[in-house]
């Protein structure tokens, strides 16, 4: 489910973004000022950002640079062309004027959605001798095929989109949980073994580490 967050102090505003956004499926954060926006900024990630900019404390104007990754979508009164092209420049990712239809809104949203998906899309990953094409939903080791499960699969790709990292049991449960619910903490060490041999079989050499105490990592490859 799609997050999106609404920084706006007015209620009667807040609530109605909030029924509409609820009935297209999407999930709602809200804040009523640009102090309580960067609290909440600081402790969840949305996927969208509808920002007021007449807010108590911290002005739309002064939350706005702060919000780094996530698109926003600025949502004000004001109408002078010339704040529209500031805000733009600022970093917002669209900017619609009060009072606004809400089909209009929700269109907004989805392009800004949809354009985030598409720029955060890799089709193919390759680490070294590693190489794992999601379109296809392969991965090779030195050229040469190797059959994953659902669950070792997901597993690789979110160490390959993270080469350097080590990657806490913890996480890997958490992100990979809506490809393969079959996965449990119980069960996560078996799946990396297997994932282990497998790629050992082909490429003759240890590609996963065990950072004891905390997760996993790949080998330098």
């Amino acid at each position: 489910m799609k997050q999106i967050l609404i920084i706006d102090d007015d209620m009667y505003i807040g609530n109605m973004l909030e029924e509409v956004l609820a009935k297209q499926g999407y999930g709602v954060l809200r804040a009523y000022s640009g102090t309580e926006a960067l609290l909440v900024l600081s402790q969840v990630t949305p996927d969208l950002v509808l920002l007021d900019l007449m807010l108590p404390g911290l002005s739309g104007e002064e939350v706005l640079p702060r919000i780094k990754g996530i698109p926003v979508i600025v949502v004000s009164a004001k109408v002078d062309i010339q704040d529209k092209v500031n805000l733009l420049l600022g970093g917002a990712a669209d900017y619609i004027t009060k009072p606004f239809d809400t089909q209009e809104l929700l269109a907004r949203i989805a392009v800004q959605l949809r354009k985030k998906e598409t720029e955060g899309t890799v089709t193919a990953l390759t680490v070294g001798e590693l190489h794992l094409d999601s379109v296809l939903h392969e991965v090779t080791v030195r050229s040469v095929p190797v059959r994953l499960t659902r669950t070792e699969y997901a597993i690789l790709k979110l160490l390959m989109q993270n080469p350097k990292q080590v990657i806490a049991k913890s996480v890997i449960l958490e992100r990979i949980i809506e490809d393969t619910p079959d996965c449990t903490e119980s069960s996560l060490k078996q799946h990396i073994s297997n994932l282990r041999k497998k790629l050992r079989d082909v490429g003759g050499k240890e590609y996963i580490e065990a950072v004891w105490g905390i997760g996993f990592k790949l080998t330098d490859v």
